[in-house]
């Protein structure tokens, strides 16, 4: 019996923290991109980032480098960063602007941007070789409120299939006509599932961010999806805030159109495996998280807000945003304490309080998601 598989089953409860080499194993870490981040829907931006033909930018997704780009038809395409020759990386830069082709900088293969490969110079005399047939690799690419999520399944199921929990649920927030103010990349020695462990509960919230605590009440609030790969609920706003914010006043109009309820309520959800979408009501604050070895995530934060909040002088996007930098440093500082912990030969698993039913209900869908590939191992 492969003892991974008995392991994977013996923690699905979720009663207590996971053992410390889920934490800490580059084994373990191989299967999590294998198992998890090579088979699912992944987000890596916002379609905001590729509104003209020819923009595109690179995303990392489990050991791949991807093109994500819009094509001359206005369509949102993604294929792998490899050139179809001698398999060269196409594209060098993080982002830009592409003129009507990619071209390898080696031996000048050209495509078009819907992939096609449009010239080969010198091959004119190899037998039988055809261009329709070395196109590039084309990854799945999908749209969701916004959102780009990719998939590096061969025969991936469709977003809306694997997101209709979600369906609908976010609409009254108007998230794709968001604009961006600031993205902030963070580098956290910690393992990924430490960061979505601590986002999904606000027990910690009175000791490690005391900002934080003055305007929102960590005991209040309820969830509302609280079992599979979607957790979260809202929190309330303090008497006295009108948003999260240094200065507790909104920077923003309100986003969408929403009740009257909202107007008092942030929303915080996990979606697994690496985004967390945190709801205002006068913006939208989200992470993307990047597992770059068993000890080190990469996150990206960004926030987005009503398009007027950007150009007019009463607003101030800047007091949401350094609000929750200072915050979100704060989490990352504990979460690297946590890593450090884990990592003692002394740790074993503790109990989760009912305080802590989000990080337990995460812990089982990672579990189940973890395993129900692991008996192809052996």
């Amino acid at each position: 019996m492969n003892p991974f598989v008995e392991t994977v089953r013996s923690y699905r409860q979720g009663a207590s923290t996971l053992p410390g080499q889920y934490y800490t194993s580059p084994e373990i870490f191989a299967q999590e991109c294998e198992r998890i981040f090579r088979r699912h829907w992944l987000c890596v931006g916002r379609e905001a980032q590729i509104v003209t033909p020819g923009a595109y930018f690179v995303a990392s997704v489990a050991g791949e480098s991807v093109i994500v780009l819009r094509d001359e038809q206005h369509v949102a395409r993604a294929f792998y960063n490899i050139c179809r020759h001698r398999g060269t990386r196409l594209c060098e830069e993080q982002s830009g602007e592409l003129s009507r082709s990619i071209q390898c900088p080696y031996h000048a293969w050209t495509y078009t941007l819907d992939g096609r490969l449009l010239g080969a110079p010198h091959m004119e005399g190899v037998e039988d070789f055809e261009k329709r047939e070395y196109s590039l690799h084309r990854v799945p690419l999908e749209i969701w409120e916004g959102f780009l999520f990719l998939n590096l399944s061969p025969q991936p199921r469709s977003l809306a299939e694997a997101f209709t929990p979600l369906a609908d649920r976010f609409r009254r927030f108007r998230l794709p006509r968001l604009r961006p103010s600031r993205r902030i990349g963070y580098v956290v020695e910690a393992n990924w599932k430490l960061l979505f462990q601590n986002y999904s509960e606000c027990l910690h919230c009175p000791v490690i961010h005391p900002g934080l605590a003055r305007r929102s009440p960590w005991r209040s609030g309820e969830n509302d999806l609280a079992e599979g790969p979607f957790l979260g609920g809202f929190m309330l706003l303090d008497g006295d805030s009108e948003s999260l914010t240094v200065s507790g006043r909104a920077c923003g109009p309100v986003v969408g159109e929403l009740p009257h309820e909202d107007l008092r309520r942030v929303y915080y959800y996990s979606i697994f495996p690496n985004l967390l979408v945190s709801l205002h009501p006068d913006y939208v604050m989200f992470h993307m998280l990047q597992p770059e070895s068993a000890t080190r995530t990469r996150v990206e934060c960004e926030w987005l807000f009503h398009p007027d909040a950007l150009h007019d002088p009463q607003y101030d996007p800047e007091d949401a945003v350094s609000f929750w930098d200072a915050t979100n440093r704060e989490d990352w500082h504990i979460c690297e304490l946590s890593q450090k912990g884990i990592s003692s030969r002394m740790y074993a698993p503790g109990p989760y309080s009912p305080r802590e039913s989000l990080p337990a209900a995460w812990d089982r869908e990672y579990a189940r998601q973890l395993g129900q590939h692991a008996e192809d191992v052996g």
